[in-house]
């Protein structure tokens, strides 16, 4: 496992509050909300073009999404930015979250170029998000939140729900 893997991971742990499934501990929705904007202003701008977007995801620890549309990408596939309501953690996808084994299998098909997935990575970070890889998230949930799922994982934990 990767060095950064390890310390991803590591925070991961770190929010992980069984007392606090959906949302952490001193949960601000507002802060959220501004930050969330911010990004989806961005994004419109360094893709040139409006973005959907869905927030305040109710029953789930995903804060929002964000859709760069694919007619604004160079693959001609989007981009799809989520956000959880824990820790300023973010994830990028190609199309939807699952529907490739992360980001390097979007690229080798020639589904996300490399300077799309750079843009989205410099607006995240620039804004204060930690990105986490899709294939990470989708490890085995090995917290001590009690997770109701039939194999749970750190995505669920962090953006979906069981």
């Amino acid at each position: 496992m990767a060095d950064r893997d390890v310390e991803l991971l590591a925070l991961l742990r770190d929010f992980d509050d069984p007392q606090h499934i959906e949302r952490p501990r001193g949960y601000e929705p507002r802060l959220l909300r501004t930050r969330f904007s911010a990004l989806v202003a961005r994004l419109e701008s360094d893709f040139a073009t409006p973005c959907d977007s869905e927030q305040d995801t109710q029953d789930s620890s995903e804060y929002g999404r964000v859709h760069v549309p694919a007619e604004a990408t160079t693959a001609g596939t989007r981009i799809v930015v989520c956000v959880s309501k824990f820790g300023d953690l973010a994830l990028v996808c190609a199309d939807n979250p699952g529907a490739f084994l992360g980001l390097q299998e979007a690229q080798d098909l020639g589904e996300l170029d490399i300077a799309d997935l750079e843009k989205v990575h410099r607006t995240l970070v620039d804004l204060g998000y930690v990105v986490v890889p899709e294939e990470l998230l989708e490890r085995d949930y090995e917290g001590p939140s009690a997770l109701w799922c039939h194999r749970p994982t750190w995505w669920q934990r962090y953006f979906g729900s069981c």
